[in-house]
């Protein structure tokens, strides 16, 4: 049976084909008109279509390397089915490098929007209508938050058998179960049907060749769990993903000045000290303790800190799983495998 046109608002995408669709967005204030550019390889054969969407919030840059880098790979030239990227989904926030839209809304707590509301709820209403609409699963790429880096990690909503599969073919050192939010685009895409995944990776307004090589193997790997691309090339993590169901922040007692003694990806036990805040004097000084047993996947990365903010993000394990060990496996299968870009390293 052949394949059919793919249609993205009034383009047709024809099979063996590539192509940039130009989703008309808003008009500024000079007139500028403001486009959601999309992507679109459309395969030959039958199979899945796969969104994949970076630059929700504008200041998170890091997913814009990654699909860029997924858009070179040689095995999309045999691709099964669809696969829909959009490198930049809040313009606005991304030109101003700002995590909002104009209107100071955040653009991952408005979905499913409407055609009707705010800026914002206008372009999730066409993200929903013209991306997720179509697409039978998606990858929602994202990094930490400006002056924050998170280590590469997936995050999935709880009792869904079929999202954890994909999470698992991901290959991500760490699993996170956690619940869907209310106006997040994750629970939007859930209540029609469509399984996301969320990636977390790196720091907001930077790249880090790490979380940028770990997301491309990954989303690779789910488009091979998917049957949308050959295994060829596609490496099967060496160590299954640490799961952990719970997560907290340690934050800090008073404000000053802190010395951290962990690193994202480092395990520890209950009462370890993560870290000391001093006043510039030194003559006060709090100890930052380990609430519990579990693996730091994200930290702060000012020295400079106020009470209350949030320092380190622990994550519990399961006791089975050695996070010394996955994290270790995971550095080397990417250190050892072929770069997809090779003209053009961070």
């Amino acid at each position: 049976m052949p394949v059919a046109d793919f249609t993205l608002g009034t383009q047709q995408i024809a099979p063996g084909t590539r192509k940039t669709v130009n989703l008309p967005v808003s008009v500024l204030s000079d007139h500028t008109p403001v486009t959601m550019s999309v992507h679109v390889v459309h395969g030959r054969k039958p199979g899945p279509t796969l969104f994949v969407s970076a630059a929700l919030h504008g200041d998170e840059v890091i997913g814009v390397e990654i699909v860029r880098r997924l858009l070179r790979v040689k095995n999309l030239n045999a691709l099964r089915g669809t696969l829909i990227a959009v490198p930049i989904v809040n313009t606005f926030g991304f030109l101003n490098h700002s995590r909002y839209l104009p209107d100071r809304r955040d653009l991952n707590r408005t979905f499913p929007g409407s055609p009707k509301g705010s800026l914002a709820g206008r372009l999730a209403n066409l993200f929903m209508t013209e991306i997720v609409a179509r697409s039978d699963a998606g990858i929602d790429l994202h990094s930490a938050a400006v002056h924050r880096t998170n280590m590469p990690q997936i995050r999935v909503s709880p009792r869904n058998a079929s999202t954890m599969a994909l999470a698992e073919a991901f290959g991500a050192p760490i699993i996170l179960t956690s619940k869907l939010r209310d106006g997040s685009l994750r629970q939007a895409a859930n209540q029609r049907g469509v399984d996301v995944l969320v990636y977390e990776g790196g720091e907001g307004l930077r790249f880090d060749e790490h979380a940028v090589r770990a997301a491309v193997f990954g989303i690779l790997r789910v488009m091979r769990k998917l049957g949308m691309v050959s295994a060829k090339g596609i490496t099967t993590p060496k160590t299954p993903s640490m799961r952990s169901s719970s997560s907290s922040w340690m934050r800090a007692p008073a404000g000053g000045l802190l010395r951290a003694f962990k690193a994202t990806g480092d395990s520890v036990e209950q009462g370890d000290v993560l870290g000391i805040i001093s006043d510039p004097f030194g003559e006060q000084e709090f100890e930052i303790l380990a609430s519990g047993d579990g693996v730091i996947v994200g930290r702060t990365n000012l020295p400079v800190v106020n009470e209350g903010d949030g320092l380190f993000h622990l994550a519990t394990v399961r006791a089975k799983d050695d996070a010394a060990a996955t994290l270790s496996d995971l550095e080397t299968q990417l250190e050892e495998a072929d770069l997809f870009d090779e003209d053009e390293i961070i």
